[in-house]
């Protein structure tokens, strides 16, 4: 009976509260309740859709996500679930007959494969792994699955017992090759798994639509470093010879063979690449081996999906201003779109193995995600799922795009949440957002969904909420995303500070009750925020960069900011410096709420110790939060509830009513 209580009801056991009345607005509670979709994939033949489905566990010793496998028809009726368990299945994939959904699991204690038939049953397991396991893909003749994957080093355990777990830094890296398996038992009843010896970290990979061959990106370790290094091979099934496809100086990845196995089409950087993303669409033909660049896209940053069935055109997502848009790549023309919501925004999913329909998660402001479906050649999509339709029914502030000039001229805009029944000639308290990256971008989703910011909680609260995307988000093309090189606080900063000023002389926002607050850059620009102004009066700097020089010596990506600033910073210090937070720090007064993952390797806890430590010396209200077990991102549910109320309680106290 537990187990099927709502989560808001499990989170007030889980805390000793008793539950408590129907609720009658937005709470971060509520917004636990929300599941995610994704992984949205149509079966080869376009009648039955396979998407994921999770939900927050929140009890007295549970605090994990957990996710299952969910089948609808294409049109929508006949929703199950199928699969179920204490462990998530993810990643589902139909086989080529249709007839089985391939998923990964750790429901046997360890990453492993399992399929199960679409008309349900019992999960048949398909490897019985003790190391890693990473993606995976069914060949198209159905008769293996290929999966990257790195078996356990034969001493690490005997290591552990005896405390000799020492690392050399860089050293034995934990690569992931290519291997393949039986999709059925030999007459034995087993399916031994076969290496396919590849060069490096095998990452994204596609089979050819004989069967015969893999093609695979790889980079040289599984560092974050190491992107800018990937190459694509190709690796011949039965024999296992390599060859390289695609091994320039710049990064190469996501392979995707056309159907009728003419070409191969890939992803290409400039040379060098760069953090902050050029990309284009690279076109080899197989039987040539000539490669050549298809036109540029507006973003300069394509995801491929995958190609249309008569290998004519590759479909592919983008960003393009506060929505996700999935376009046509022709062979021999320019791209164009082939399905823009006409509100809201689109998290895509995965194209089906004949190349007639994909999937996708779509959601709004105002509408919780769910899982659609669309056929090629029709404009409408199918909703599939039913994850959030018994969501409470609860007032939601509207939310506009809105646009500005910066003080350079630049057109800025950003999304403006109005409190809930926000009445004109009033002023309300403001909250500013600030996403990550820098090249995040903001785009049109649900208010109400579980994170870091709870924006349908402010707006429930009378608060206005604004989210800017400044010149270096993705989404507004190369040029808008590279306009903060070397300039990190300064006209990015302005944006920011010209979007606030906007909302004031809309007659919105009280210029006396302020807020601030991101996470990772957004965090960055919140320190940058209080070590300059004086008009905010509460701030949230999440997993913030507080000094530029320190976290590029302690980082996981020391390349990242030499790429921004133009050198490592002994050779620029004075640009480190000026762009440092930390430098500015004097004189600081804003109550500054701190948040960090102790596991965090990306923006190292440090960073968040240096700007307490400077605000509490100077006699600032400062308050830090660090949460154990937690990377950059916080997964665990009862951390990004508690993230969710200190940001309310918080503003609440100090830029408040």
């Amino acid at each position: 009976m537990k187990a099927k209580l709502l989560p808001i009801l499990l989170a007030a056991v889980a805390w000793g509260q008793a539950p408590t009345a129907l609720p009658t607005a937005w709470t971060p509670e509520i917004s636990m309740q929300v599941q995610p979709v994704g992984d949205v994939g149509p079966s080869p033949d376009g009648k039955w859709v396979a998407y994921t489905q999770s939900r927050a566990v929140i009890e007295a010793e549970k605090s994990e996500m957990d996710t299952q496998i969910f089948i609808a028809a294409a049109d929508g009726s006949h929703r199950a679930q199928l699969t179920r368990g204490e462990k998530s299945a993810t990643a589902p994939e139909f086989s080529p007959d249709g007839r089985y959904i391939y998923f990964s699991s750790e429901r046997s204690g360890k990453p492993n494969l399992w399929r199960i038939p679409v008309d349900g049953g019992e999960a048949e397991k398909l490897t019985d792994w003790k190391g890693e396991i990473g993606s995976f893909h069914v060949s198209p003749d159905g008769k293996w699955v290929a999966f990257a994957g790195m078996e356990p080093r034969a001493d690490e355990e005997k290591e552990k017992k005896e405390k000799r777990d020492f690392r050399v830094i860089d050293e034995n890296p934990k690569n992931h090759g290519i291997w393949i398996v039986a999709a059925e038992p030999d007459s034995q009843g087993k399916r031994t798994p076969r290496h396919l010896d590849t060069p490096g970290h095998a990452t994204e990979f596609d089979w050819s639509p004989d069967s015969r061959a893999i093609a695979f990106a790889h980079t040289p370790t599984p560092s974050a470093e190491d992107w800018p290094k990937a190459d694509i091979s190709e690796v011949t099934v039965e024999t296992g010879a390599v060859r390289p496809l695609a091994a320039t100086a710049a990064s190469e990845h996501s392979p995707h063979y056309s159907r009728d196995g003419k070409y191969l089409a890939f992803v290409r950087s400039t040379d060098p690449a760069r953090w902050a993303g050029m990309d284009r669409i690279v076109l080899l033909t197989r039987q040539s081996g000539e490669a050549r660049e298809l036109p540029p896209t507006f973003d300069e940053a394509p995801a491929l999906l995958g190609w249309a069935g008569d290998s004519t055109r590759l479909l592919f997502s983008e960003a393009r201003g506060v929505a996700h848009v999935v376009y046509t790549m022709p062979i021999d023309g320019p791209p164009t779109p082939l399905f823009e919501p006409r509100r809201g925004t689109l998290q895509t999913g995965h194209v089906n193995a004949t190349g007639t329909a994909f999937g996708f998660a779509g959601e709004s402001s105002n509408e919780a995600p769910e899982a659609y479906v669309l056929k090629l050649g029709e404009t409408v999509p199918q909703r599939v799922s039913s994850a959030n339709l018994d969501l409470p029914k609860l007032p939601l502030g509207e939310t506009k795009r809105i646009a500005w000039k910066a003080a350079d001229g630049l057109d800025i805009e950003g999304l403006l949440t109005y409190p809930v029944d926000y009445e004109t000639l009033k002023h309300y308290p403001l909250v500013l957002v600030i996403h990550g990256g820098p090249t995040g971008v903001f785009q049109d989703s649900f208010l109400g969904r579980y994170g870091l910011y709870p924006y349908a909680t402010f707006a429930a609260r009378g608060y206005a909420v604004l989210r800017v995307n400044p010149r270096g988000s993705g989404g507004y093309g190369r040029t808008f995303r590279f306009a903060n090189m070397n300039d990190w606080g300064g006209k990015d900063y302005l944006d920011l500070m010209a979007g606030v000023d906007q909302v004031i002389s809309m007659g919105v926002a009280d210029p006396d009750r302020l807020a601030v607050m991101g996470w990772s850059y957004g965090g960055f620009m919140t320190s940058w925020v209080v070590t300059h102004t004086h008009r905010f009066k509460a701030a949230a700097v999440g997993a913030g960069v507080t000094d530029l020089w320190s976290f590029t010596g302690t980082s996981d990506i020391p390349g990242f900011l030499p790429d921004y600033f133009g050198g490592e910073p002994w050779n620029s210090f004075d640009g480190y410096y000026n762009h440092s937070p930390m430098a500015f720090v004097k004189g600081a007064t804003t109550p500054t709420l701190i948040l960090h993952g102790e596991a965090d390797v990306r923006v190292p806890t440090t960073q968040g110790y240096e700007l307490y430590n400077a605000l509490k010396r100077q006699g600032v209200v400062t308050k830090m939060v660090v949460y154990p077990r937690t990377p950059h991102g916080p997964r665990e549910p009862k951390f990004l509830l508690d993230i969710m109320q200190r940001h309310v309680e918080w503003v609440d106290k100090y830029a408040g009513k």
